[in-house]
């Protein structure tokens, strides 16, 4: 019987002056990972082993040049770019920006050529990667635009207990409340919803939205966004079906436990929702972008420059975004595999049978064939 292919995950450098790369040989420093999928690592060989050597690894990789090349049993290292980049660890610069997005794009061609299955991000310098090819604020928006095919990416923080969405994302504080619209709500949560049916497996997943104001607008006495645009969102999602509750106030809703009873929770901004997943996830959280063909998910700390070439990264958030994006794949082919190939459309005749009439059902290509026939004899 022939063997299923493996899994094949890319995964990007990141930032070269951070803790991208020791994380990375970190979780392959274990082969039972291997098992599990066949990663190809997008970034440059000399920048690997100089990584490899300043932290003391013992992890072996094997160089190639096109992701075709990739073999199962490995771990294979793509190289992106031959010239040389300066590594200063614990340094954002320009130079380690650009390298960082040198990977990313090669990643995007990539995928565009169907070569790999899902990717996985190493943390960026979000100021440092800015250039003509790179105008976002983060990664979520780049994928969106470059392999999106127009369609909307969630950002969703989570563990094994806890699941939470963004309905915005990168936005100044000042510039939140003029960003959310019952739209915008809507849209997210229908994303969300989708989501945790498909990506997840939840049969009817259950989503507390959160008020954007302290104490949910105190009836408007702290702000009108909860009457006025938060909860009609939530009443126009009950009408298509989706059970979405709330608004809840922020800041009593996860410190009380009230997250438990919830399959996703949907915050209105950045830190509503990231700083308290960061403090019950610490070390464990994955950031997966939801509602875009490509399936991507990332650890969710940053480049960590603070204590980058020091050994002290912990590498399980990128382990549990590889197991994550792996999970996330599987679940698509097996909630995909009965849509494949849906039943024939089928066409009620009437026929008489004496003084009894009953109907026959055929599919309706052989019921239009069989007059055609007819008719060609008459």
């Amino acid at each position: 019987m022939e063997q299923e292919r493996k899994i094949r995950v890319a995964i990007t450098q990141g930032d070269t002056n951070g803790v991208g790369y020791e994380v990375i040989l970190k979780v392959f420093a274990d082969p039972a990972i291997l098992e599990l999928c066949t990663p190809i690592i997008y970034g440059s060989p000399k920048i690997a082993a100089y990584h490899k050597k300043a932290l003391n690894l013992e992890t072996n990789f094997s160089i190639i040049n096109n992701a075709e090349e990739a073999r199962d049993g490995r771990v294979n290292m793509l190289a992106c770019f031959d010239d040389e980049v300066k590594v200063e660890l614990g340094q954002p610069s320009k130079e380690a920006g650009d390298a960082a997005l040198r990977a990313l794009d090669r990643a995007m061609t990539d995928y565009r050529a169907g070569l790999y299955d899902v990717l996985v991000t190493a943390p960026i310098n979000k100021a440092m990667i800015q250039s003509p090819g790179f105008q976002f604020p983060g990664h979520t928006e780049y994928i969106e635009t470059s392999v999106g095919d127009g369609q909307k990416a969630l950002m969703i923080l989570m563990n094994e207990t806890l699941r939470v969405a963004l309905v915005t994302t990168h936005l100044a504080i000042k510039d939140i409340a003029h960003a959310i619209s019952k739209e915008s709500i809507i849209e997210k949560a229908t994303i969300f919803h989708t989501a945790l049916k498909r990506d997840f497996r939840i049969s009817n997943p259950r989503i507390a939205v959160l008020a954007l104001n302290p104490h949910a607008g105190d009836n408007g006495l702290l702000g009108s966004e909860e009457k006025d645009i938060i909860k009609p969102a939530i009443d126009e999602l009950a009408e298509k079906g989706i059970q979405a509750f709330g608004p809840y106030p922020a800041d009593g809703f996860f410190g009380s436990g009230n997250y438990y009873h919830f399959d996703g929770v949907l915050a209105m901004y950045h830190d509503q929702g990231l700083a308290p997943f960061k403090t019950i996830a610490i070390d464990s959280g994955v950031n997966y972008t939801a509602g875009l063909p490509i399936i991507r998910t990332s650890p969710d700390h940053g480049t960590a420059f603070d204590i980058a070439g020091q050994g002290k990264a912990d590498e399980n958030s990128m382990r549990q975004a590889i197991y994550t994006a792996i999970d996330v794949f599987r679940n698509r082919q097996n909630y995909d595999e009965p849509l494949k190939d849906p039943l024939p459309k089928l066409f009620h005749e009437k026929r008489e049978d004496g003084d009894k009439a009953r109907f026959a059902v055929r599919p309706k290509d052989q019921f239009r064939k069989e007059k055609d026939d007819e008719k060609g004899e008459s």
